[in-house]
């Protein structure tokens, strides 16, 4: 454990984040996570960088939901602040104490709470998108997520280590020869206009013409493994079927399907949890797609209930509603970013302006 953690800190820093001397390197996570910070933070002191650590306890978010008034949901913190608008790193490590937390949280206090962050989160959108605040999202198992996925926490290390690719000799080198076969994809969807998702349950269309794809390389999560647009808000159409579960905002979502018209989502129905997407489809902006993407991962293939794995499932596609990528020329606002996977091994296919270049889970070119 003790090796493999020092390379995955060595991964996250130098390949990661491009830790360089001088850098402002904020770490946050939780208090479950110290075995990794405190490699993290040896190898980015390493390099030369300013290193700041805020790890949350049991219960923090939740007791702040529960308690807090009017005038503290509407408090920015200066320190989140200062961090968004004037860090160069900035290192997100999963390890919950609970995953259902959020579960229950008061929907009015909620949208408060975002409304007072907004400014906030639309400087990270943009600083993040050029890359002036190197981000990087990732997993230090914990038991809450092994329950979750249904596997021991020994599986569940496992899973998340093979996922970034820890058990290679030179984890870095893996993940530079995944950018230049997912550079192949990028590519050809770069020199195309429409894209059409087609499976069980799912015939949706939807421009990129003036959108770029980009190729997720494990900069920006670790891991990755996906290519990702955002689409032209008011070209997608059809109907998609979203067959693998989601877990967002505490809440198990099941069977999703959406029927869209000229990028507006008109209706929508699922097997399990319909009256949570009835409040996430009252919030601005959720009504439309902020994010069209491939999961390319093939060492992951088993669902987890986390997104960050279960997005790059290769053989899948995924669509977020909400929140658009910046950097991908989306113009959609709104402080939901939901992404919804569906499987595409059992006869799904991908056309790129009508021609075939995905079925089965494969690309065929």
């Amino acid at each position: 454990m003790s090796n493999i953690l020092k390379k995955y800190a060595q991964l996250l820093v130098n390949y990661c984040l491009e830790t360089q001397p001088g850098d402002k390197f904020f770490i946050q996570t939780t208090l479950l996570a110290e075995p990794l910070v405190r490699e993290v933070f040896r190898e980015a002191t390493r390099k030369g960088a300013h290193v700041e650590v805020n790890m949350a306890f049991l219960g923090q978010d939740r007791i702040f939901m529960e308690e807090a008034q009017d005038m503290q949901l509407e408090y920015v913190s200066p320190f989140r602040k200062q961090m968004v608008e004037e860090f160069n790193c900035y290192l997100y490590i999963r390890a919950p104490f609970n995953t259902a937390e959020e579960q229950g949280v008061d929907a009015e206090k909620r949208a408060k709470r975002g409304a007072a962050t907004k400014g906030i989160n639309d400087t990270y959108f943009a600083r993040t998108a050029t890359r002036a605040l190197k981000r990087n999202l990732c997993q230090f198992p914990t038991l809450a997520s092994a329950q979750l996925a249904g596997m021991s926490l020994e599986a569940y290390e496992k899973f998340v280590f093979g996922a970034c690719n820890l058990f290679d000799d030179d984890p870095q080198q893996s993940w530079l020869d995944r950018r230049k076969s997912q550079q192949k994809i990028v590519d050809l969807l770069n020199g195309r206009e429409t894209v059409r998702y087609v499976t069980e349950g799912t015939d949706i269309t939807f421009s990129t013409k003036g959108r770029t794809w980009i190729n997720s390389d494990g900069q920006t999560n670790m891991p990755s493994g996906e290519v990702y647009t955002s689409p032209v808000e008011n070209s997608v159409n059809g109907q998609v079927y979203f067959s693998y579960p989601s877990l967002h905002g505490g809440h198990d979502i099941e069977g999703v399907r959406l029927t869209v018209k000229d990028g507006y989502i008109e209706k929508w129905e699922a097997q399990r949890g319909k009256e949570y997407l009835d409040k996430i489809f009252a919030m601005p902006g959720t009504r439309r797609f902020g994010e069209a993407a491939i999961g390319t991962n093939y060492n992951i293939q088993q669902t987890t209930k986390n997104i960050l794995f279960d997005e790059k499932i290769g053989g899948t596609v995924h669509m977020a509603i909400g929140q658009s990528y910046g950097q991908c020329g989306g113009k959609n606002e709104s402080a939901v970013h939901w992404d919804m996977i569906t499987e595409m091994k059992n006869g799904g296919r991908i056309f790129a302006d009508e021609e075939l270049i995905y079925e089965d889970g494969e690309f065929r070119f």
